[in-house]
């Protein structure tokens, strides 16, 4: 994958959620870079978390602006272009 035109990926989180961390694992396993905002200490980001997207829950995905609620690997995958 091209790391120029990758999409731009965030992942509000949590340090004790494990559905976050497998999705960042899964990020680093694909080498996709992302930009980790840890809502527990974050008190804006939680505010913009859930104002884009209505969720007070973790992790929310974001890519180009396009969320992902849980780690949805498929919906990951398709927005992301890979298999």
């Amino acid at each position: 994958m091209n790391t120029s035109s990758q999409p731009k990926v965030i992942v509000f989180s949590t340090p004790t959620c494990s559905y976050c961390n497998m999705a960042k694992r899964y990020f680093r396993e694909k080498k996709i870079r992302f930009r980790d905002v840890d809502v527990s200490r974050d008190q804006r980001a939680a505010q913009d978390m859930q104002r884009r997207t209505g969720q007070t829950g973790v992790p929310v995905i974001l890519i180009n602006n396009r969320s992902i609620v849980g780690f949805d690997k498929p919906k990951i995958n398709k927005l992301l272009g890979i298999k």
